[in-house]
């Protein structure tokens, strides 16, 4: 279901880049005192999940990494944005790979796009503090980000089957 017409593609990845940004804003206004650094919701994620069934791996990539950059830039600080790029790019490596091969639907896609990003945020920050102390906090975050990775993976759906018929008008 991928759109076409260049004209609809830069409207639809503007608004995606958008709308990303701004779920990544509301983030930061959530307070999430779990006791361990680094649990999210990941609403931005949910442009993720959608952008892979609407504009493709592609497109994803192009809006996921827009996003990272103007968030860690506006909100957050270059180890943010190093953090950030570590978990996207494992998420986004087996999100697409299930994606491509239909293994699972977009919740499941979802949750493992969060455990991915979890994984690759704690291997980053233990090469960055250079301390494997690091990874007693990914049992706890492995938890969270399967349930933010469900939330964000049912809402996709619903958002995906709801605008299915949009995207097919532009193609």
């Amino acid at each position: 279901m991928k759109v076409k017409n260049s004209a609809h593609v830069a409207a639809l990845y503007g608004m995606l880049i958008a709308l990303a940004f701004v779920l990544s804003f509301v983030e930061t206004l959530i307070p999430i005192s779990l006791g361990i650094p680094g649990v999210k919701l990941g609403l931005a994620n949910l442009v993720t999940v959608v952008g892979l069934y609407t504009v493709g791996t592609g497109g994803t990539v192009v809006i996921s990494l827009l996003r990272i950059v103007l968030t860690g830039f506006t909100f957050g600080n270059l180890f943010a944005m190093l953090y950030s790029l570590g978990g996207w790019s494992l998420s986004l490596l087996l999100m697409v790979l299930c994606r491509r091969k239909n293994w699972m639907g977009t919740t499941g896609i979802s949750i493992l796009g969060g455990v991915g990003h979890n994984i690759g945020q704690v291997c980053v920050a233990a090469l960055v503090v250079k301390q494997a102390g690091v990874f007693f906090y990914l049992p706890f975050l492995l938890i969270a980000g399967t349930a933010a990775g469900l939330i964000i993976g049912i809402l996709g759906g619903m958002i995906i089957s709801r605008i299915s018929n949009f995207i097919k008008k532009l193609q």
